[in-house]
């Protein structure tokens, strides 16, 4: 063997040769201690090693707070005073232009402008404009970015809702969190990357499906894991009546030995994500419950966000499940928050809302702020699309609705690379169109993946013969919101 190695012009023997091989096999080992989805997945169509982003991130995880149901851009973020002094005025053919609308609004044949009933003023060192109706959010105005000129496709709820979370208006894409699992793994082997937690306000509710936490065509390893606010806040996670600890790792080892035998004969990556998900469900079983717990919190922090944060399942109490999830790891925490779709007693609903939502999400920036995990942390605020200026039919100015409007609207992001006390992009008077940086969802995209160190351009994934990505075949980063 020595002989032959010579041939070959390499200076070596059998016994430099298996010490060499042992030195690379323990710096793998350590290597996928340091970096555990170092060898999983297949990088030849992403350019990308899994656990390792395309360069340097700002920040590691993602808090998106999504209001389901769009809320209105004129109430809370974008002040628009010269919808007052038009009150009631019809809104001019030439803004309007060829703008599509929903059939709730199409047969009208007068599109009466409304000015906001809440009034707005300047916060911060940035003196950015914010609503009454957000006084806590007004008090951390110079950690926020708002972004005012965010524009879509879709004009009602299910498409556009699906849009934001998975890039198309059509179902069975992976959503977001699904994506960041896929391109990035896990921080933490004892949680799931990708995390969903739902609430309800007192509004007008749409509907909040699965299909929007799915993993689509990826291995459904990456799909989001929902937590409820009962009991059993995932599950099946508990062993049954009558079946220890022991009895359970006993199982799931000879579990896994058939799905391994199965694995081997047929080849199927779905029967190793299987494995994984019986693996992960077992380590939860300690993780989540310990998470889940918020009776430890000290009394400040249950006052700042407020005492519904001690009720399961309400808005803040998710928000702090939120924060606990994040800081011990969790990529991407989704929460969706219900009752924004107003299209009728608008003043009063809106209003009820807002103060569901106000302080926790505030909260939730000084939280993470004041325990050095802002900067690592991208939080999100907003809904799928924007409302009307005018009225959708009867109206006065103390009661009104507003119809599903794609245009404009506005969002807010935080931490996580995005610069502090600004606001982004702007509408014209009439709150109608977008006249400056415009701001579309595979921007959006973009830019959130960019700030995890991915370029949006190389996470893609082929399926049935074509490349995907999250954002489709378009998207840029908005290079002037980060830092």
């Amino acid at each position: 063997m020595q002989k032959d190695f010579l041939e070959h012009g390499l200076n070596s023997n059998r016994r430099r040769f298996l010490s060499r091989l042992s030195l690379g096999l323990g710096s793998a080992a350590l290597g996928s201690l340091l970096v555990p989805d170092l060898f999983s997945g297949d990088s030849s169509d992403s350019g990308l090693t899994p656990g390792i982003p395309h360069f340097a991130p700002k920040a590691k995880r993602v808090i998106y707070l999504f209001q389901n149901g769009a809320p209105s851009q004129l109430e809370l973020f974008d002040y628009k005073p010269r919808l007052r002094e038009m009150m009631g005025q019809d809104l001019p053919s030439s803004i309007r232009g060829n703008q599509r609308l929903t059939g709730m609004t199409a047969n009208q044949t007068a599109f009466p402008m409304v000015g906001s009933f809440a009034n707005f003023q300047q916060h911060g060192e940035s003196r950015n404009w914010i609503s009454d109706l957000l006084p806590y959010t007004s008090k951390v105005v110079d950690d926020i970015c708002v972004i005012r000129s965010m524009h879509t496709e879709a004009i009602n709820h299910d498409p556009a809702l699906t849009f934001f979370q998975t890039g198309a208006q059509q179902g069975n894409r992976p959503s977001m969190g699904s994506w960041l699992s896929y391109g990035l793994g896990s921080e933490n082997k004892n949680l799931p990357s990708f995390t969903v937690l739902l609430s309800r306000g007192k509004g007008n509710s749409q509907g909040v499906y699965s299909k929007l936490w799915s993993s689509g065509f990826l291995e459904s390893i990456h799909q989001g894991v929902q937590f409820s606010s009962g009991d059993d806040p995932v599950l099946y996670l508990k062993d049954p009546d009558g079946m220890n600890k022991y009895e359970r790792r006993k199982f799931l080892d000879q579990v896994s030995q058939l799905n391994q035998l199965s694995y081997e004969q047929f080849g199927d990556p779905e029967i190793s994500t299987k494995i994984q998900q019986y693996e992960m469900a077992y380590r939860m079983q300690t993780a989540v419950p310990e998470i889940m717990d918020l009776s430890k919190e000290p009394d400040d922090i249950i006052k700042l966000y407020g005492t519904d944060a001690m009720t399961p399942g309400t808005f803040a109490a998710n928000c702090l499940l939120a924060r606990k999830l994040s800081e011990n790891g969790v990529r991407f925490v989704q929460l969706y928050h219900q009752g924004w779709d107003h299209h009728g007693n608008l003043p009063n609903e809106i209003a009820s809302q807002a103060k569901d939502v106000d302080q926790a999400s505030a909260a939730l920036i000084t939280d993470l702020k004041q325990r050095g995990l802002l900067d690592e942390t991208l939080v999100i605020w907003g809904g799928e699309f924007g409302r009307t200026n005018y009225s959708q039919g009867k109206w006065s100015a103390e009661n009104y609705g507003r119809d599903h409007h794609p245009r404009c609207f506005s969002i807010w992001m935080a931490g996580g690379g995005i610069k502090p006390g600004i606001s982004y992009g702007e509408t014209d008077e009439f709150g109608y169109n977008v006249v400056k940086d415009p701001v579309h969802v595979h921007d959006f995209q973009a830019t959130i993946l960019n700030r995890l160190g991915l370029n949006h351009e190389k996470l893609i994934y082929k399926h049935l013969g074509r490349r995907y990505r999250l954002t489709d075949v378009s998207g840029k980063v908005i290079n002037d919101i980060l830092v």
